[in-house]
């Protein structure tokens, strides 16, 4: 069965209750939506979606919420994200990586201590230009698709945050590099202005995504070949819970009168509650019951509830 003919059976299979964030190792040559349209399938879950597209070129970790936890799956969209990256020095594409066509061949002649010296210019705060290949929108239309259509357009800069920035291996004209950096960064554009700094310009050759904010690569992921091949019981197992997408926001306990107000789109009042911003909400047993934003003083009302939670 085809990838079409395997998205319309599942579409038509029995629906399962079924609510979670599943962890895929992406493999190349595919799209982030068909990854998300596979993993439902075989969860034979009613929703699903993704944190943040990876191209088909890239590989590595694909957060994939399905259920109620795609009502959170923005809270992850802001999180910052670690890739390794393979830069082809000497080439510059006409996308920016390796299946575009070569625009220009430089000699590469480049040291260790020049790229040690470029990247530190690139940690920080910085402008990025988005790529004419892209899927942002001018007036309507796709960039990829103008781009296709032999068009440049005017893209506004971006204000964009690099935090890690470090030399993995140089071997010849092949560099690779550890980046982790804030949401709407593209890495191809890094790779690219890494290669015009060093003299030579350069292109992006592979991308493999490691972290999504507090997710791993090497923690809990699984291939579609893998979950593919588990029986449903199984695939259970690999399921994290919907409250793995909050982690990072501080939780706040609530009686079961407190959580039945809450989740009847009432504003609580916690006077203990010293902090101001965004928290996760858990009734009786920790049933986690969705985020609430904290206001000053100690008032928290509903942001983003659970459907399916029931209170005590």
């Amino acid at each position: 069965m085809n990838e079409t003919a395997a998205a319309v059976h599942g579409s038509r299979a029995r629906r399962r209750a079924t609510d979670g964030v599943v962890l895929i190792d992406k493999p190349p040559g595919i799209t982030s939506h068909s990854v998300v349209r596979a993993v439902r399938r075989l969860f034979e879950a009613g929703k699903a979606g993704h944190t943040g597209t990876l191209d088909p070129l890239a590989t590595g970790l694909l957060p994939v919420c399905l259920g109620e936890a795609t009502k959170f799956s923005h809270f992850l969209l802001e999180a910052e994200k670690t890739y390794r990256a393979s830069i082809r020095l000497g080439i510059t594409t006409t996308t920016g990586d390796l299946e575009g066509s070569v625009v220009e061949r430089k000699l590469v002649a480049v040291e260790k201590s020049d790229v040690d010296a470029t990247l530190k210019r690139f940690v920080g705060a910085i402008r990025q230009v988005p790529p004419m290949y892209s899927a942002i929108k001018h007036e309507g239309q796709r960039l990829y698709q103008l781009a296709r259509a032999g068009q440049v357009v005017p893209r506004t800069p971006r204000d964009l945050f690099i935090s890690q920035l470090t030399l993995v291996s140089l071997c010849g004209e092949e560099l690779t590099v550890s980046v982790t950096c804030s949401k709407g960064t593209y890495v191809r554009v890094l790779a690219e202005d890494i290669g015009r700094d060093l003299g030579c310009g350069g292109c992006l050759s592979a991308l493999r995504r490691e972290a999504v904010g507090e997710f791993n690569l090497m923690r809990g992921s699984v291939t579609l070949a893998q979950l593919e091949s588990m029986p449903y019981a199984e695939k259970k197992t690999v399921l994290l819970p919907v409250d793995a997408l909050v982690g990072a926001l501080p939780s706040l306990d609530l009686d079961a009168g407190e959580a039945q107000r809450l989740m009847q789109g009432r504003s609580v009042e916690r006077a203990e509650v010293l902090f101001a911003g965004t928290a996760c909400a858990y009734g009786p047993g920790r049933e986690f019951l969705g985020v609430v934003e904290v206001r000053s003083p100690g008032i928290l009302v509903p942001r983003r509830l659970k459907s399916q939670a029931q209170s005590a």
